[in-house]
């Protein structure tokens, strides 16, 4: 059972075909659900999530939060409803490809970890020159000070055991370190080259001043848990004899 989880604010128009991609997908390969965590849109997001899902026999929630709380809360709401036991999260705003979601499944299939991440790399992006600078640099930083392996941490497209997810520490802004909190469980990330494409409607919610800032903290956040992280291994169980 796949649970997609799709973290959503202000995208009508966008994630009804969204939803009707994922469908195309995955209805052939795996059970699934879709739920859409709808975080404060004052649009028809939550409506067109449902009218689509009625319309394709397709099971989905939205689930709606009363005030804007952010992607990270948004994620961390719609893994708490989640019935399935791997979670692949995806942006709502169309540039991730559903299409690569069957590939990323067929390599979860060859892990034997119990906690790991695959982690969605835009290896060629449809975005501006400023923006791709951006991240570059970013990701630069970010991997230099966590040391996760990522290339590409801000890309939506991710699988994991749901377990995984509820094991970490929640805070704001966690959704761009899961691959660190999983290596810091002792689990194992692994990449995934992805598709990525133009968002057709609407305008993104992020600039760079609002996410710079925050990073820094973030990232010495990060660096204190895992500083401070032991991983226990069991060398063995003894258990008493008791009488049957």
């Amino acid at each position: 059972m796949i649970s997609v989880v799709i973290p959503a604010k202000d995208e009508a128009g966008n994630i009804g075909p969204l939803i009707i991609e994922i469908f195309q997908a995955l209805n052939t390969l795996t059970p699934f659900e879709v739920i859409v965590v709808d975080d404060g849109s004052r649009d028809d997001t939550a409506a067109e999530v449902v009218d689509t899902a009625n319309r394709l026999g397709c099971q989905a929630q939205a689930v709606i939060h009363k005030q804007s709380t952010g992607q990270s809360t948004a994620i961390w709401t719609g893994v708490r409803q989640a019935a399935g036991d791997w979670i692949v999260t995806l942006d709502a705003d169309g540039q991730n490809d559903p299409a690569d979601i069957p590939a990323i499944i067929a390599l979860a299939q060859q892990i034997s970890a119990t906690d790991f991440c695959i982690a969605g790399y835009r290896k060629y992006r449809k975005d501006t020159a400023w923006k791709r600078f951006q991240s570059r640099i970013a990701n630069k930083i970010r991997n230099a000070m966590l040391r996760d392996g990522v290339p590409d941490t801000g890309c939506g497209l991710k699988l994991f055991p749901r377990e995984t997810f509820i094991k970490m520490p929640y805070f704001n802004h966690m959704h761009r370190y899961i691959p660190a909190l999983v290596r810091r469980m002792g689990g194992e990330v692994h990449i995934s080259v992805v598709n990525h494409r133009d968002r057709q409607v609407g305008v993104s919610k992020y600039t760079a001043w609002n996410r710079a800032w925050v990073g820094i903290v973030d990232i010495l956040g990060v660096m204190w848990l895992i500083r401070r992280a032991k991983i226990a291994e069991i060398k063995q169980i003894e258990t008493s004899n008791t009488a049957q």
